[in-house]
């Protein structure tokens, strides 16, 4: 049998023995006969690809005995097996991925921004302005844990007022599985000490962090994080980011031109703007926020 003619008998959700392992079989190319798995014992762990063209890999059906009623064993052991199975599928195989990874349950109107992220193609942007006390700060977190654990996105940063950080920071700890660390000027010192090399970046160095939005624009942190900036960024409080009419605060329009700068340097990024009110009456600057998500907007 032909390695294509073989790969169609592998449809995803069937378990398979190779390697002297068990594994999942996530797709199957029945037109280049390559079949995609991941490991049963450890999905955390990377997955493999079997090209059955060639011969040397053996793939063979497996399966799991049947429960035995003599060894039916305690109702507490049963459950936590129960509970550790139900948490392994949504991790590795439910349409959200994220969600065997949250501490917190989402009310049913906190999924709608993350099913819109997730139906646009290629890179998110979406504005989150929702009113206050709906939970924006969950929405958006949804939405970076579900990016992050399908592979869309590797690091996170998020943006956001000093008073904030905080509080970003506990959230994302507590209820979304993340490590963040705090990036603030009586934090820099310690982070710095962290760097594997004197002339790496903080920006670069960590994988996800909550930073003071003033702290990044200032002229000596600004370019550093231009250049080093993750691949997913979160703007809390983004009405303060729009650009302002007239001549009018010089601190929001420096935080306009951060973000300009960063979304014209990488295209390709993600970025979730939240805000409560993004209009305050002032068009130029609401339709200069949606600019941020794409330029047809601020034309």
């Amino acid at each position: 049998m032909t390695g294509r003619a073989a790969s169609e008998r592998w449809s995803p959700g069937r378990l398979a023995s190779a390697r002297g392992r068990s594994w999942i079989v996530l797709a199957a190319d029945p037109t280049t006969g390559l079949v995609e798995l991941r490991p049963l014992a450890d999905p955390e762990q990377a997955g493999a690809a079997l090209l059955l063209d060639l011969r040397r890999e053996r793939i063979a059906p497996t399966s799991f005995p049947l429960p035995d009623p003599r060894q039916a064993g305690d109702v507490t052991g049963a459950l936590t097996l129960f509970d550790a199975s139900r948490l392994l599928l949504r991790d590795a195989a439910a349409p959200l991925r994220g969600l065997g990874r949250i501490a917190c349950t989402p009310r049913p109107y906190q999924y709608v921004p993350l099913l819109l992220a997730l139906r646009q193609s290629g890179s998110v942007r979406l504005l989150i302005a929702d009113d206050v006390g709906v939970g924006k700060t969950i929405e958006a977190a949804l939405v970076a844990r579900e990016l992050v654990d399908r592979g869309l996105a590797r690091r996170l940063a998020v943006l956001c007022p000093a008073h904030l950080v905080e509080q970003w920071t506990r959230e994302l700890e507590e209820k979304f599985a993340f490590r963040p660390d705090r990036i603030q000027p009586a934090t820099m010192a310690a982070l710095e000490r962290r760097l594997p090399r004197p002339d790496a970046s903080v920006f670069a160095h960590s994988d996800c962090f909550v930073a003071s939005i003033d702290f990044v624009k200032s002229e000596r942190r600004r370019e550093p994080f231009l250049r080093d900036a993750p691949d997913l960024v979160i703007v809390d409080e983004a009405h303060g980011c729009a650009r302002p009419a007239g001549a009018r605060g010089r601190g929001q329009q420096q935080r306009f031109e951060l973000l300009s700068r960063l979304v014209e340097r990488r295209p390709g990024m993600h970025l979730v703007l939240v805000t409560a009110t993004p209009h305050a009456g002032i068009e130029e600057s609401f339709r200069s926020l949606l600019g941020l998500l794409h330029p047809a907007f601020d034309g």
